[in-house]
């Protein structure tokens, strides 16, 4: 009986465990695991809206457009131009400025493919999903965004080791680590 029991008790363990292994296929891959301590809003999240006035005449207002822009919507790019000095009435709602098509024009010359954050957001999951961690990293909620996307990025003093190779001044670069420890 008790053989049968424990084995019963395996069987149902094992099955558990198994049945926790398999994710869904659509379930975004998290590689960085952070979380807020309070049960607040996220206020990096919320985008303030711009106060209501009343205009001098209510000619002034633009026709209703149902999906459309709202007077009172926030518009990050041209607040931004226009701290930075700049004149937001020249920025367009796809956040490019109306004198900059030559330079996109000049720029996409060669071509280029309508659908490219598409296709790079399809690639990036796919990634995500190959490199999401281990068992045990995923089940301790480890990061593992650094080592998922290790191959992809830049050893810097190889680089600028390869730009000095080449006969070119690199004067804003930073000494290597080991020269700033030789510094008194």
């Amino acid at each position: 009986m008790r053989s049968v029991s424990g084995t019963l008790g395996i069987a149902l363990v094992t099955a558990l465990a198994l049945g926790g292994c398999g994710g869904a296929k659509d379930k975004q891959p998290e590689l960085m695991h952070l979380r807020s301590s309070t049960s607040g809003p996220d206020e990096f999240g919320i985008l303030p809206t711009k106060p209501l006035a009343m205009p001098d005449s209510l000619t002034e207002l633009p026709a209703p457009t149902p999906g459309g822009a709202n007077i009172t919507d926030p518009t990050p790019q041209a607040d931004a131009v226009a701290a930075l000095g700049g004149d937001p009435a020249r920025v367009t709602g796809t956040g490019r400025a109306t004198g900059d098509g030559g330079l996109l024009g000049h720029s996409g010359r060669f071509g280029t493919e309508a659908a490219i954050r598409d296709r790079l957001a399809a690639e990036d999951l796919q990634w995500r999903r190959d490199h999401d961690g281990r068992l045990l990293e995923r089940l301790f909620n480890i990061n593992v965004y650094l080592k998922a996307y290790a191959p992809m990025s830049l050893d810097q003093q190889a680089e600028l080791e390869r730009w000095r190779q080449q006969g070119l001044r690199t004067p804003a670069a930073p000494p290597s680590g080991t020269a700033q420890e030789a510094l008194p």
